[in-house]
């Protein structure tokens, strides 16, 4: 089985088979011949973490990755990422565009390295769009290279969209008819910024349908996984670098050579940390030792509702130090904020939404130690229920539950602030 693996960066849930009036045709293709996630969670909303959490099959903390690749982050052993491990079972691995586990792509181990892996607009005199064109080119001309080869191969195409800045919005998009997300301020500007935005999901889905005709081209689509997804939300304050949903709500398509669940949503809660095991599972390898997820196997044979109670996620090092751990039940979230109470400026990207909030108090806003939230009947994360007695046993419990997971993750947390990691050193 062969399996490519596409992946934007900071697109949370905002492409058109969530619902969204986002213009992404080849996404919902996928969408339509394969299965969608509803309720599928990054294990931790910055990139380098979401990205080493779902290719090790641990817990960012677990895997020593505490923050971004391109500022030094790494693994602390670049033999437990998936690459290696397919690559150790008879695949070809490949990769082409972003990747962000490893301060250079050269580290983590694949056979061949197509394209360009590093957005460097020194280097390739390309807007964003451009250069994610350019690789999707590369990664299909490798695809149509490997049909009728005997070994299978594993792609990872990864595409710098819907990163910030984006692309200039497109001249068809009139902004006054535009709806920026429930959590933006619609004004002019926003309005403006969700166009900009649209312009570059749909730039993510052309090169996305780019490697879908490439499969279908090879005559593989039939014994080929294809998987996509995101690291987490958007690159906007209360999303992007936050333990709301909206942070760490992602899409997640999976389209099956068996055609599992074909054109059917699941409500199942599953995270990233699922991925590695389902491919185990899927392929007949064992699996390591060292995963942590559940296989969603069950999910798409029709064999089980659900994989897994709790779902965690956790924030390290971004630009700067904002550690925080949470646990979400199907019903619950609680969110424990280990260091300071006041928002880091650094750790929001910047924006003209992000400006608009800081020049209207932001800063001033509270972020509580302790965060809890009925996501039933409060699915925006407005209310914090943490001091209501009615909740103290659901606060409890959860606050055991995710104390317990640190504990069997071995969370440097637990013993106090975690230095920024450099290739397993302190």
């Amino acid at each position: 089985m062969n399996i490519v693996y596409m992946h934007t960066h900071d697109t949370g849930r905002y492409i058109q088979p969530y619902g969204y009036a986002v213009p992404t045709p080849n996404l919902m293709r996928l969408a339509r011949e394969g299965v969608v996630f509803r309720h599928a969670y990054c294990a931790g909303p910055t990139c380098s973490p979401s990205r080493a959490a779902l290719l090790t099959g641990m817990a960012a903390h677990s895997a020593g990755m505490f923050g971004l690749a391109h500022l030094g982050a790494q693994l602390d052993d670049y033999s437990k990422h998936l690459v290696p491990f397919l690559g150790g079972n008879g695949y070809e691995t490949a990769l082409c565009g972003i990747q962000h586990e490893a301060p250079e792509a050269e580290m983590i181990g694949y056979d061949r390295i197509l394209g360009n892996p590093d957005f460097d607009m020194s280097v390739f005199d390309f807007d964003s769009v451009s250069w994610d064109v350019y690789n999707a080119e590369a990664a299909a001309e490798y695809i149509r290279g490997r049909g009728g080869r005997g070994n299978p191969f594993f792609l990872s195409f990864g595409m710098f969209n819907t990163h910030l800045n984006f692309p200039k919005a497109a001249p068809s998009l009139e902004t006054a008819y535009l709806m920026p997300p429930s959590l933006m301020h619609d004004n002019e500007a926003n309005r403006r910024l969700w166009a900009e935005y649209l312009t570059s999901a749909e730039a993510a889905d052309r090169c996305a349908g780019i490697v879908l005709q490439a499969i279908e081209d090879a005559g593989i689509a039939d014994e080929t996984l294809v998987i996509f997804t995101t690291d987490h939300g958007l690159p906007f304050p209360q999303m992007k670098c936050s333990l709301f949903d909206a942070g760490i709500g992602v899409s997640l398509i999976m389209r099956t050579p068996q055609r599992h669940r074909k054109g059917e949503a699941v409500d199942a809660m599953v995270s990233h940390l699922d991925l590695f095991p389902t491919i185990c599972e899927m392929t007949g390898l064992a699996a390591p030792q060292w995963l942590q997820g559940c296989s969603l196997l069950p999910l798409l044979e029709g064999r089980a509702e659900s994989v897994r109670p709790y779902a965690f996620a956790e924030i390290n090092h971004h630009v700067e130090y904002e550690p925080m751990r949470c646990v979400r039940s199907d019903r619950y979230k609680y969110i424990r904020n280990y260091g300071e109470t006041a928002y880091l400026t650094p750790n929001l990207d910047t924006s003209g939404y992000r400006s608009f909030l800081l020049d209207n108090g932001f800063l001033r806003t509270e972020k509580p130690q302790e965060m809890l939230f009925d996501l039933y009947l409060d699915p925006a994360e407005r209310v914090n229920l943490a001091h209501n007695e009615a909740y103290r046993e659901t606060m409890r419990e959860l606050a055991d539950v995710l104390e317990k997971w640190m504990r069997d993750t071995e969370d440097p947390l637990l013993n106090g602030a975690v230095p920024l990691r450099r290739g397993g050193t302190a």
